[in-house]
C-alpha cells in the first residue's frame, strides 16, 4: 500500500521515502555545524528539504526544517535562524506538518533564551510566520501569551492585554478546553487590571460555567468566580457577587475546610442582603435560609431571616446588635460591612423591607405615620416609597393634600374585563330571576 503523507485537508502521496537519507544526513550536518561549518550544514539541508518536499515526503521534510533551525539556535546565529524560519514558512508546497514542527521546535526555544531583546525578537518572528495560518493559531497563542508576560514585567499592561486581546482563542478547534479558559481568564485579568471593565464582561461570557461541573477544573473555577467577584463589586452588583461566593462555597475543595466555607457562606448571606428586593434575591434567600450549615452562623443566620420576616425592623436596634459581629475580626479576612458605605446600603434596604411590609399590612395610612413607622421624616420617606414603586416593588398612590397613601395592586386589562364579564352575568342573571318572578305574580294573580 502506498505511503501518504497528510496534508492539513487532503492526502498526498509519497513517491520516494528518504527517511534513512534524512537519518544518515542530518548527524553529519550537526558534525559539521559542530566544526564551525555552519553554512556548508545548512546548504545540505537545503538540498534535502528540496528533495523530500518534492517526493512528498513530510515526515523527512518535517525533520530536516526541525534540524535547520535547531542547528542555528545552537550555534547561536539569530540574524541566520530568523532569515531560514521566514524562507522556510513561505516556501511553495510546503506541507503543513513540517511548518508546524519547525514552528513547535521555535515554540520550546523561547523560554531558554535569557536574553531579553533576543527572545522578543524570536517571538515577533513566530508572530508573524504563524499569522492567518490556523493549523500553527496554538503555537501563536502561546507565544503571545509569553509576549503579554514579558509586558506585563515591565509594567506595560496596556500593551500586554492589547496584544492578548488580538486573539479569539475561544474559535481555536484544536486546542484543549482547559487551555482555552486559561488563556481566556488571562484576558479577563488583564483587562480588568487597566480597567477596561467592559470589555472584561464581554471576555467572561465566553466561559461556559458548565466546564466546572467538574472536580478536576476546581482550581479554574475558584479563578474565575474570584475574577467575577472583584468584576461585579465594581458594578455595586451584590447578588451577582452573593451568587460567585455561593458557587465557591459549594466547591468541594471549600467545603472540606470549615474555615473557607464558613468565609464564603458569611459572603453569602452579607451580600444577599446588601442586593435589591426582586423575584431572583427573594428565591435565592429561601434556598440560603435552608442550608443547615447557616446555624453554625448564629448572627449571620438571624439576620438573613430578619429580610425574610414579614416585621418591621428598627434600623438603630440592628445596627447596634450585629455591627460588631458582622465586621471581621483581627487576622480574619475582611467583611464587606467593615465600609462605612455599605452600612449605609444595608440601612436602605431595611427601609425597602419595612415599606413592603407596610403594603402587606395597610391599605391606607396616613403619610406621617407611615414615615414614623420608617424612623425618617416625611419627605425622605416619600422619596423612598416613589423608588419602590418606579420599581415596581409596591403599588402605592399617594393623595398629597389630605397626606394618605393608599396601596391597591394595580389590575391589568383582561383581570378588569374579567370583573366586568362576571359583573354582568350576576345582572342578567338577577334580571332573569326578577322576571321570572314577576311572571309567576302575574298568573297566580289572574288566576284568583
Amino acid at each position: 500500500m502506498a505511503n501518504l503523507a497528510p496534508e492539513e485537508d487532503r492526502m498526498v502521496k509519497m513517491e520516494v521515502d528518504y527517511s534513512e537519507t534524512v537519518d544518515k544526513v542530518i548527524p553529519e550536518c550537526e558534525t559539521l555545524a559542530a566544526e564551525k561549518k555552519l553554512n556548508e550544514a545548512i546548504d545540505k539541508l537545503y538540498v534535502l528539504e528540496k528533495q523530500t518536499r518534492g517526493a512528498g515526503d513530510a515526515i523527512s521534510s518535517s525533520k530536516v526544517l526541525v534540524c535547520i533551525v535547531s542547528l542555528c539556535y545552537k550555534a547561536q546565529d539569530w540574524t541566520l535562524l530568523k532569515e531560514h524560519i521566514t524562507s522556510l514558512s513561505k516556501k511553495r508546497g510546503h506541507f503543513k506538518l513540517a511548518v508546524t514542527k519547525m514552528v513547535q521546535r521555535c515554540c520550546e526555544m523561547v523560554p531558554e533564551i535569557e536574553d531579553k531583546e533576543k527572545k522578543m525578537n524570536l517571538i515577533e518572528i513566530l508572530r508573524t510566520v504563524t499569522e492567518g495560518k490556523i493549523y500553527v493559531e496554538n503555537e501563536r497563542a502561546r507565544v503571545t501569551r509569553t509576549l503579554a508576560a514579558i509586558y506585563e514585567k515591565d509594567d506595560e499592561l496596556e500593551k500586554a492585554a492589547k496584544v492578548l486581546q488580538e486573539l479569539q482563542v475561544e474559535t481555536f478547534g484544536t486546542m484543549e478546553k482547559k487551555e482555552k479558559v486559561e488563556f481566556i481568564l488571562e484576558q479577563m485579568r488583564l483587562c480588568f487590571e487597566t480597567k477596561d471593565y467592559i470589555r472584561t464582561q464581554i471576555i467572561s461570557k465566553k466561559i461556559s460555567t458548565k466546564y466546572f461541573e467538574s472536580d478536576e477544573t476546581e482550581a479554574l473555577k475558584l479563578r474565575y468566580y474570584r475574577q467575577m467577584i472583584d468584576l461585579n463589586l465594581h458594578h455595586k452588583e451584590y447578588l451577582a457577587v452573593s451568587k460567585n461566593y455561593h458557587e465557591i462555597y459549594n466547591t468541594t475543595s471549600v467545603k472540606e475546610e470549615e474555615q473557607k466555607w464558613k468565609e464564603a457562606l458569611q459572603r453569602v448571606v452579607l451580600y444577599l442582603i446588601l442586593s435589591e428586593y426582586d423575584n431572583e434575591q427573594s428565591d435565592m434567600l429561601a434556598r440560603i435560609k435552608t442550608d443547615t450549615n447557616l446555624s453554625k452562623l448564629p448572627y449571620y443566620q438571624n439576620v438573613l431571616m430578619c429580610f425574610d420576616t414579614a416585621e418591621l425592623l428598627n434600623w438603630s436596634i440592628l445596627k447596634k446588635v450585629y455591627s460588631q459581629h458582622l465586621k471581621s475580626a483581627d487576622g480574619e479576612p475582611s467583611s464587606p460591612l467593615d465600609k462605612e458605605e455599605n452600612w449605609d446600603v444595608l440601612q436602605m434596604r431595611v427601609v425597602e423591607h419595612n415599606i413592603r411590609v407596610l403594603a402587606k399590612y395597610y391599605t391606607r395610612i396616613s403619610m406621617q405615620h407611615f414615615a414614623d413607622l420608617l424612623h425618617l421624616d416625611s419627605k425622605e420617606a416619600e422619596k423612598r416609597l416613589c423608588e419602590q414603586v418606579v420599581k415596581s416593588t409596591v403599588t402605592a398612590k399617594i393623595d398629597r393634600l389630605d397626606g394618605i397613601i393608599c396601596f391597591t395592586k394595580q389590575k391589568d386589562t383582561e383581570q378588569i374585563l374579567n370583573a366586568w364579564s362576571g359583573n354582568l352575568n350576576s345582572v342578567m342573571d338577577l334580571i332573569g330571576n326578577v322576571n321570572h318572578l314577576i311572571t309567576k305574580e302575574r298568573m297566580v294573580h289572574q288566576v284568583s
